[in-house]
């Protein structure tokens, strides 16, 4: 295995791992405040994993992207991760990428300041999560490697269909007061 094949299937492990980490932080953290799971507001568990994962994608999306700039074969700069749409490879696929990343940032940070902001901001950013991730989820049709395998195509389509379902769950039966 030559040093650039290493990186590329380290960066496709470390991409999946993330999305993986970053499917159920959004999973457990609309199941906690949905209505119809009431029973689930209080599990400590699901709680716990959900601040688990919430932090958990972060090192594993590091590794994503440092291992696609040590390819020398991804042509991709260290430009392209950080301003979404600047690659002139793969431009939409990248750029979603990129700025998914930036809001999840975003997220995470305003996160730990939860308790010294205005309760409606840190909800509206909050909820860019949701957002963050359906541009992740086209990022990964668009440019992801892996969707042939049944197996990485099951994972990604499920936690998308699992979202969407709470989603509309939620929608009907409304949210746990805060």
């Amino acid at each position: 295995m030559t040093t650039d094949q290493f990186f590329w299937v380290l960066s496709r492990v470390a991409g999946l791992s993330s999305y993986v980490a970053l499917a159920v932080a959004l999973v457990t953290g609309i199941a906690l405040r949905t209505a119809v799971l009431d029973w689930l507001g209080s599990n400590r568990a699901l709680r716990g994993l959900h601040e688990y994962t919430t932090v958990l994608w972060i090192p594993l999306a590091g590794i994503h992207l440092l291992s696609l700039l040590l390819d020398k074969t991804a042509r991709v700069g260290l430009l392209d991760l950080v301003i979404p749409f600047h690659s002139s490879y793969g431009t939409l696929a990248i750029g979603l990428g990129a700025l998914s990343v930036d809001m999840l940032l975003l997220v995470t940070v305003t996160a730990f300041l939860k308790r010294r902001m205005n309760k409606d901001l840190w909800l509206w950013i909050h909820r860019l999560a949701y957002v963050a991730f359906a541009m992740i989820f086209l990022h990964a049709v668009l440019s992801g490697t892996d969707f042939s395998d049944p197996v990485v195509s099951a994972i990604t389509w499920a936690t998308a269909a699992m979202l969407l379902l709470l989603a509309m769950v939620r929608a009907i039966w409304g949210r746990l007061p805060a």
